[in-house]
């Protein structure tokens, strides 16, 4: 008979959950999670790591069809769907068993089995093997995560509409794509499917794609995606989709004028929402909002003991910013020292389209909406050494000071491996770096992050390279 009563019992496995589980375990607190579905979550399982790897395949890809460039020559380029997919899934499964090792190595319990709040400091779990128990503690931490956002009369199928979920295993690639959304998701599955042959069609409501990003950068994209026949329809939405046996029509309003176009497959990838029916919220104090759970800096909800972290609490909806929630979450409820509540203003978002799109802090409009007299910076990739040599010369970095002060308010990127770039501005903002000492940092030569430094310096009408 296992044990059942914890100091801390967290409900779900991804990203945040068993990161949070980690620390409290780190921390001399004994430890539960429940899990109903896959160790790691939907970012390990059917998330940020199976999609890097498809986009990774869709470089190469693109790579081999570019050979000349380099003084390479190959005949007969072709792809092979399902090894494509089971290489994702490979890496997935990978992944998914190191968290398992990670909580065994940790001392943590796993309950296969799918938890509920039941009040009191209780958790009712139903176990995969049809088995009923109810855990103790007197923390529990929600980190259900979130699922895809369906539109009404649009809803997924599975076979003609899909869900990332579908889009990440397809059985064929289609020949015309309908992508409806462009945050991160949408465009990940439109970089993707384009580059192994299908026509895309990304449609947006707002006036511009990637609309979380500084207009720049999105207007940058738009350029590049449509320089590689991906079509982007802006300021639109989609009316209705008719589904035939095999292929659907969507008519699309734009701006009042309306079109109809027949594609093979859909993808909806219009946001995300929080995973809070049937977990017990109802026995709790626990408060929601627009299909999220309410919590305080220290990610505490109205119900006494009871935290949730993740995507279950909102925007941003990043792994890393799970994870970082669960840590401050663990770390307050042990009664650590020092611990800060989460700026989100210090969140880097990543997309890993081609070019890759990355950036923390604000954008230009909103540094100046929020009273910032501001000095921006901007430096080309054509401008950089190692962007030529790579024969990736696309891409931009813009940089936004406060004018007064010198604060680092954000850093927006496009280019080649702008994804790891990214993190060099993010502990410049967690340190509360000032263009002074980002100016007298040393950036290693020949390398793309001299682009960074270009940036910083053009703020101040210093750039050297342009």
């Amino acid at each position: 008979m296992a044990d059942t009563k914890f100091d801390l019992i967290v409900i779900g496995s991804g990203p945040g959950g068993y990161v949070a589980a980690i620390r409290a375990s780190q921390l001399g607190m004994k430890t539960a999670v429940v899990e109903s579905e896959h160790l790691g979550g939907i970012c390990l399982n059917w998330g940020c790591i199976p999609t890097k790897a498809l986009l990774r395949s869709s470089e190469i890809y693109t790579l081999l069809h570019h050979l000349d460039q380099f003084g390479f020559s190959a005949k007969d380029i072709s792809f092979d769907v399902d090894k494509v997919v089971k290489r994702s899934r490979k890496v997935a499964g990978q992944l998914s068993g190191g968290v398992k090792m990670l909580l065994k190595k940790n001392k943590i319990t796993v309950f296969d089995g799918y938890g509920r709040l039941a009040g009191g400091g209780k958790v009712a779990v139903e176990g995969k093997d049809g088995k009923a128990q109810t855990l103790e503690a007197k923390n529990i931490i929600v980190a259900t995560g979130a699922r895809a956002r369906s539109l009404p009369g649009m809803e997924p199928d599975g076979k003609l509409i899909w869900t990332y979920k579908e889009a990440m295993v397809p059985p064929d690639i289609p020949k015309r794509l309908l992508v409806i959304g462009s945050g991160a998701i949408g465009i990940e599955f439109a970089s993707f499917f384009n580059a192994l042959g299908s026509q895309v069609t990304v449609v947006e409501m707002l006036d511009r794609i990637l609309p979380v990003e500084d207009e720049e950068i999105s207007a940058f994209a738009k350029k590049s995606f449509e320089k590689q026949g991906i079509r982007i329809v802006t300021g639109a939405k989609t009316e209705k989709l008719d589904k035939g046996a095999s292929t659907v029509k969507a008519t699309i309003d734009a701006g009042g004028k309306k079109e109809t176009i027949e594609v093979d497959r859909v993808i909806l990838a219009v946001g995300i929402t929080g995973n809070i029916e049937d977990v017990g919220l109802d026995k709790t104090k626990v408060k929601t909002d627009r299909g999220h759970i309410v919590v305080d800096q220290w990610l505490q909800t109205d119900e006494p003991g009871v935290y949730a972290i993740g995507d279950v609490v909102g925007p941003p909806w990043l792994a890393h910013k799970a994870s970082h929630e669960g840590v401050i979450c663990v770390e307050k409820i042990a009664g650590v020292e020092g611990v800060h509540p989460l700026d989100t203003s210090n969140v880097p978002g990543c997309t890993y389209c081609s070019p890759q799109v990355a950036s923390v802090g604000l954008t230009e409009a909103k540094a100046k909406a929020a009273g910032h007299e501001v000095k921006v910076g901007r430096f080309p990739y054509i401008g950089n050494g190692k962007a030529i040599a790579l024969g990736e010369p696309e891409g931009l970095i813009k940089t936004v000071f406060d004018a007064k002060t010198g604060e680092l308010l954000g850093a927006h990127m496009i280019g080649a491996e702008v994804t790891e770039l990214i993190q060099g501005y993010g502990i410049a903002k967690t340190l509360e770096t000032t263009e002074q000492e980002l100016m007298h940092t040393i950036f290693p030569h020949p390398t793309l992050s001299e682009t960074m430094h270009e940036s910083v310096l053009d703020a101040y009408g210093r750039v050297i390279h342009i």
